[in-house]
């Protein structure tokens, strides 16, 4: 498969079928995205039943002759400062995604980009200094403002110039992931980055 060089010199690079040319398959996808996105949660939701809240050790009224309902304590879920029915504990929401489904997810978003030609391959993204309007420049060159760029290693002047840049995002190849790669528009990768991309993904 090939992919078109956006660069003066324009020309295509020839890429590997089993990266950028394998079948979209939604499912997997869909399943990937969702436990990337469970795993994320930070879980430390907590609160306390009637059990675990402070007082409530007498009956707040005697059982007979007033006219209310009974109740044994204050602290039941129907009264103020009572406590939580079902009370959340702190919980751990990861979910096991086995590597070759992780590794084929990547592979299914990547090639249904290169298929809607959404993917922007440049020789190589480096900017003279680490300025915002220097890169806002670059991107409205190449007509996105949506895009996530994908580099062969941490660039620490392009980092900082995206750092300002709404609906921008750098990152390496070596740390990039289903939920960033959809949530973008474009995805624009160097070539270094699609050479460690193959090699990540074999």
């Amino acid at each position: 498969m090939e992919l078109s060089m956006h660069s003066d010199a324009g020309g295509t690079v020839q890429v590997s079928d089993d990266v950028f040319g394998v079948e979209y398959k939604p499912g997997l996808v869909h399943q990937v995205v969702t436990a990337y996105l469970a795993g994320s949660r930070s879980g430390t939701k907590a609160q306390k039943n009637r059990a675990a809240v402070r007082g409530g050790g007498a009956k707040p009224f005697r059982q007979k002759g007033t006219g209310r309902a009974r109740a044994g304590t204050s602290r039941s879920p129907i009264w103020r400062s009572g406590g939580v029915t079902f009370a959340a504990q702190p919980r751990d929401y990861s979910q096991k995604v086995n590597r070759k489904m992780y590794r084929g997810a990547v592979r299914s978003i990547l090639s249904e980009l290169a298929r809607q030609e959404r993917v922007i391959l440049l020789p190589d993204l480096e900017l003279d200094a680490p300025k915002t309007k220097v890169l806002a420049q670059r991107l409205g060159d190449l007509g996105v403002s949506d895009v996530l760029i994908v580099t062969e290693g941490f660039d620490e002047t392009l980092f900082l110039a995206a750092r300002n840049l709404p609906n921008v995002d750098v990152m390496t190849a070596s740390e990039v992931d289903p939920v960033s790669m959809v949530a973008f528009n474009n995805l624009i990768v160097t070539e270094g980055a699609v050479r460690k991309l193959e090699e990540r993904l074999a």
